[in-house]
């Protein structure tokens, strides 16, 4: 179900750019009927999924804004030993931030 959550339009070692799905996905009936919201959880899975990664602990997220359905956003990934750092963007403004351990 996340695969048909979001569209890669571009990628490269330190950023992503998805495209996210309309608001007839199953997740934006659930989040929120009438008032579509994509999930913090949901902007974590897509990174893990993106980048195959196993996640060991979340260190840091904050959520700034809201991602809406139909949303281009840039991931940037900043990558040290086992720790990601990932700033999420829409409309170069920053949404999130989250900062995790891999296995």
């Amino acid at each position: 179900m996340i695969d048909d959550l979001y569209e890669i339009l571009e990628r490269d070692s330190d950023k992503l750019i998805v495209q996210i799905s309309d608001e007839n996905h199953p997740i934006f009936k659930a989040h929120f009927p009438g008032n579509p919201i994509l999930p913090a959880f949901c902007q974590i899975d897509i990174i893990l999924n993106i980048l195959n990664d196993d996640l060991t602990i979340i260190k840091k997220s904050k959520f700034i804004s809201h991602i809406l359905p139909n949303d281009i956003i840039s991931f940037l990934i900043n990558t040290t030993d086992k720790k990601r750092k990932v700033e999420i963007f829409k409309e170069n403004k920053k949404v999130s931030e989250i900062i995790y351990e891999k296995s």
